[in-house]
């Protein structure tokens, strides 16, 4: 019987050669695993990515966080690709630069959505014509206390403006000196094509004067709003009825700085409360209405 020769380290179980395995008790330890680099670029981008998300919530600051989140973003992908290093803080960096930029346009959505109320909805300049028509016969400090409760004057159908209020905006200024609640057979009467009332309505006419106070070389037309409020909340529209006023309003005339138009606006009103309902006036297009009253 053969004997096998054991070299040194070779165990007598495990013959050795080129035909057989290697004795695993000769093998030497497994090399340690190799521990991975810090991610210099993941850090930059995580940085980058905290501070842009700051900024992205500043309205003022939009500008900042949009530069500074695009770089996170690049530079996290970066970070992620590079081989041997630690992948968190780029992993991190990633996530944060994506909900920064969303976070960051509904900012900047609700910034602009606010500007253009803001800019269609200004709050006009209030001028009583008469100093003493005013809202009530009470003691100022009365007075003073139901408008706060309304919301101040004209900014409620329940609060409405007196007749003669001027109230003006950028450029233009609308004043209702007065109103007829009867005068269906004056609106009848100035135009035989004049569509007749139906049924529970009347006419109305509502005087108003109409004052351009910009500065355009130029000019401008009238962009006044007048429409009626009727005490369930209805509104009516001078555009609602085909009629013509006895000396109707010029809304097509041009107007210079200083230069004013006055004349009747018909409104067909429901004809058992017309006396109950309010004006909603807006001088111009960009300003904010407000309610006057009808008598």
């Amino acid at each position: 019987m053969s004997s096998v020769y054991q070299g040194p380290g070779q165990n007598s179980q495990f013959p050795q050669g080129p035909n057989y395995p290697v004795d695993p008790m000769a093998a030497g330890p497994a090399p340690a695993p190799v521990a991975k680099e810090k991610n210099t670029i993941g850090l930059v981008a995580l940085v980058c990515a905290v501070i842009g998300f700051i900024f992205a919530c500043v309205p003022g600051a939009l500008i900042i966080g949009w530069i500074l989140l695009p770089i996170a973003f690049i530079l996290s992908l970066v970070g992620l690709f590079a081989r041997g290093k630690k992948k968190g803080m780029a992993l991190a960096a990633l996530i944060l630069s994506i909900v920064g930029t969303l976070v960051g346009f509904i900012v900047f959505f609700t910034v602009i959505g606010n500007a253009v109320d803001e800019s269609f909805n200004a709050e006009p300049t209030i001028a009583p014509a008469d100093p003493a028509n005013q809202l009530s016969d009470q003691p100022a400090s009365d007075a003073d206390k139901n408008n706060d409760a309304a919301g101040g004057a004209g900014d409620s159908r329940e609060n409405p403006l007196p007749l003669g209020t001027a109230i003006s905006g950028s450029d233009w200024t609308a004043t209702v000196n007065s109103v007829d609640l009867d005068a269906t057979e004056a609106v009848i009467a100035a135009n035989p094509f004049n569509d007749a009332p139906g049924e529970g309505q009347k006419y109305i006419l509502a005087d108003v004067t109409l004052t351009y106070t910009g500065d355009d070389p130029q000019g401008s037309t009238p962009w006044a709003s007048i429409d009626y409020v009727t005490i369930d909340g209805t509104t009516i529209s001078s555009t609602d009825n085909i009629a013509v006023a006895p000396n109707q309003l010029d809304t097509l005339t041009t107007l210079y700085g200083g230069g004013s138009v006055s004349g009747n606006i018909p409104l067909l009103v429901p004809a058992d409360t017309a006396d109950q309902g309010v004006l909603a006036v807006e001088p111009d297009m960009f300003t904010k209405k407000k309610f006057v009253a009808v008598k």
